[in-house]
């Protein structure tokens, strides 16, 4: 049937929360009201769970092309739907990476066939491509992407002359991995004169250091006032960056924005010696303060949007000594399900985290009516049952790597249902064979 109706739904959408039915005509959302009624639709009761609009997650490392051994498109879209998101942007640190248009073009072909999620793509800046950039079409993609410290191959910007035209050169959100290159290099030639290519975990974050942090997303920060460009910081990790940014005015007249992961207020050092090299991510977790500093610069609207970085990694290659140890770790599948449970322990509001983690990607992004539960948008919609005990175990994990930073977690609610363009991709575990996932659109 072409029409879905969910009944006895708690929505929570823009700041409210309220019951109601939903009406899904095909891939949109057609009618909310109380009592609908429509003879010609499949009527789902939703008995009073959650309603909330699909996550957009605007970071993640998806694998593919080139590093498909850890995760593809495919197997990591249905991992985001299990875990209530309905759209993903995807970042270009591939195999070949995606700093050309003529790749980029090649990426969308490959989510075009697999994905079972929403899908867009960054762009990636590097110190030679300035011209490519030049061509890109400001709809053509989310964004563009620069590493401004450690990256693969070539996609570390260290140039400043370079920098400082791709910062004058493009009207598209720049997304900025803030990380000062030299002072991790010295860090890290210290510590490897000390104990060679075993370095304890738990000098992580002191090798990438809060220092490295706010050197880099401070210059990145002046650049960006200088030049006018439009800059995100993606995943803050230390308090002492928080006060670079503002919560005076509206997200809409922000042109500096910043992300925070969901990894940096979970976890803190002090859980390196039981998770060891498998929660090492770039930036590092830092510190309880950090992360206590973190929750406040999100609460307070200084922090505008919830990510996951997600970045998968088989176990065999994350359980090496520290200096062959990757970083990055998989969180699709669980993002929304550690945020709720950081509202049942009182830290967050149910508004708070939909604000962050679908209205707020959807308007820094300029995206085509995705992102809130209205009338004539996209039905992007995740049903969350909140009391219903789900422990992370390998059995239940759909990551291709098979693993996850939150196995031995109980959470304390479910994702029971994920629908994607109208279409019920997810079920109590279960997918779709059909796809309806789509390219993003954007209104710039």
């Amino acid at each position: 049937m072409s029409k879905i109706l969910l009944k006895n739904a708690k929505i929570v959408n823009e700041n409210s929360i309220f019951e109601s039915d939903v009406l899904l005509d095909r891939d949109f959302i057609s009618k909310i009201d109380s009592n609908i009624s429509d003879g010609n639709a499949k009527v789902i009761d939703l008995e009073g769970d959650l309603l909330l609009p699909g996550v957009i997650d605007d970071q993640v490392h998806f694998r593919e092309p080139g590093l498909t051994h850890k995760g593809t498109i495919a197997t990591e879209s249905r991992a985001a739907i299990a875990g209530g998101i309905t759209t993903f942007m995807e970042q270009p640190n591939t195999i070949p990476q995606t700093t050309t248009i003529e790749k980029l073009e090649e990426k969308f072909a490959i989510a075009a066939k697999g994905s079972s999620a929403n899908y867009s793509f960054l762009f990636g800046g590097t110190n030679d491509n300035l011209e490519e950039l030049k061509r890109l079409d400001k709809n053509a993609c989310s964004g563009v992407k620069l590493f401004l410290g450690s990256s693969t191959g070539n996609m570390l910007v260290d140039n400043e002359e370079v920098l400082e035209k791709i910062f004058s050169n493009t009207e598209m959100v720049i997304s900025a991995h803030c990380e000062d290159e030299g002072t991790i290099r010295a860090n890290l030639a210290k510590y490897k004169d000390m104990y060679g290519d075993d370095i304890p975990i738990e000098m992580h974050p002191i090798i990438r250091s809060a220092e490295a942090c706010y050197l880099s997303s401070s210059n990145a920060i002046a650049l960006a006032k200088k030049t006018g460009a439009r800059l995100h910081v993606f995943h803050v990790s230390t308090g002492i960056e928080t006060d670079l940014f503002t919560n005076k005015i509206p997200l809409q007249e922000k042109k500096i924005t910043a992300e925070v992961c969901i990894h940096h207020l979970w976890f803190s050092d002090e859980d390196y010696a039981e998770k060891g090299t498998h929660i090492k991510w770039n930036p590092a977790v830092k510190t309880t303060s950090d992360r206590d500093k973190l929750w406040e610069a999100l609460l307070d609207d200084r922090f505008d949007v919830i990510a996951t970085d997600h970045a998968p990694h088989t176990l065999e290659e994350k359980d090496n000594p520290y200096t062959s140890a990757p970083s990055g770790g998989p969180l699709v599948q669980h993002a929304l399900l550690a945020m709720l449970q950081k509202e049942k322990e009182g830290i967050i509001s149910l508004e708070k985290i939909v604000e962050k983690m679908c209205h707020n990607p959807s308007k820094l992004f300029d995206i085509d009516r995705r992102g809130f539960i209205r009338e004539g948008y996209y039905a992007d919609l995740v049903q969350v049952n909140q009391s219903s005990k789900n422990e992370v175990k390998k059995a239940n994990l759909f990551y291709k790597c098979g693993w996850s930073p939150f196995e031995g977690v109980t959470f304390d609610s479910e994702v029971k249902r994920t629908f994607v363009n109208g279409l019920l991709a997810y079920e109590n575990g279960n997918f779709s064979a059909e796809k309806k996932a789509r390219r993003l659109t954007f209104n710039r």
